[in-house]
């Protein structure tokens, strides 16, 4: 079993900055990759961010490319997503997720993640 806590959320102002983490443990990540995920009330779980852990190379969904940036820190076992020039869209529950079985195919699909922190509330205000 594999346990992801995330953290950082909280309240901004449209333009504004947050640091999202996610500490996973229980088991190593090396050959996994990590996923930020996003709901808003009403709306489905999307994909924001993925990273290969081993590799460390990244993807984005359209709407936050150049807007945030994501990376991981192997000592601490925890990911990190940078969120910068915040907007009122970005409200959301962000959650962290870890799958085994990641291709470039099946990424942006949530079910192909196997684990899944709590989620950490982000709410922008214009």
């Amino acid at each position: 079993q594999m346990q992801l806590v995330e953290s950082g959320g909280g309240l901004v102002q449209a333009g504004g900055s947050l640091r999202l983490s996610c500490a996973a443990s229980g088991r190593t990540l090396s050959s996994y990759f990590m996923a930020w995920f996003r709901q808003a009330p009403g709306k489905e779980r999307e994909v924001v961010a993925v990273i290969n852990w081993s590799g460390g190379s990244t993807l984005f969904a359209n709407s936050v490319k150049g807007r945030f940036t994501m990376s991981r820190e192997y000592a601490k076992n925890t990911v990190y997503l940078q969120m910068n020039s915040l907007k009122p869209e970005d409200t959301a529950t962000y959650y962290c997720a870890v799958g085994s079985r990641i291709t470039p195919l099946n990424m942006w699909n949530r079910q192909s993640y196997d684990y899944w922190g709590q989620g950490t509330q982000v709410t922008v205000s214009s």
